[in-house]
């Protein structure tokens, strides 16, 4: 068996930073959220691409690619959406198997209602601590992540 290439004392460090601070960072934005807007960032993460496509409507297979969750994780998620008025699930017109997820106005109203001090957040703990460069090589190291841990269809963010 082949020996591991064992981190050496720099890559440790970059590597358990990168990992500690990601999620420091998802902690502060799940708990301001909450606090702001009553919203899990879980949900938050379903709701946004849903307001942002033509018609609030995804089929649930997409949405589940594009929230990174598995088909039944997104399909309870959506059931408490549901719940709360913000999400209807309806059938596929062209695809009688498939339903769509469809943002409801009271939903969309939520999005909005929480994207302003959600991305006050974001540049408070982020991105308005970082200079240009630094901002280029997050996303550069974001999209190198995505094309390398991929294993779905899932076309990367333009920005």
């Amino acid at each position: 068996m082949t020996e591991p290439r064992w981190l050496n004392e720099t890559e440790q460090f970059a590597w358990r930073s990168f990992i500690d601070g990601f999620r420091a960072l998802v902690d502060v934005l799940d708990r301001e959220l909450q606090a702001d807007s009553g919203l899990s960032h879980a949900y938050f993460e379903i709701l946004v691409p849903l307001s942002e496509h033509p018609d609030r409507a995804m089929r649930m297979s997409e949405l589940a690619a594009v929230t990174h969750s598995s088909r039944s994780r997104l399909s309870h998620a959506v059931a408490r959406l549901e719940e709360r008025g913000w999400v209807q699930r309806v059938e596929c017109d062209t695809d009688k198997r498939g339903q769509l997820a469809v943002l409801t106005d009271a939903g969309f109203a939520t999005v909005e209602a929480a994207a302003p001090p959600h991305v006050e957040t974001v540049r408070k703990y982020l991105i308005d601590r970082l200079s240009a460069s630094q901002l280029r090589a997050i996303g550069d190291v974001g999209q190198i992540m995505i094309s390398t841990t991929k294993d779905n269809d899932l076309p990367p963010r333009r920005y």
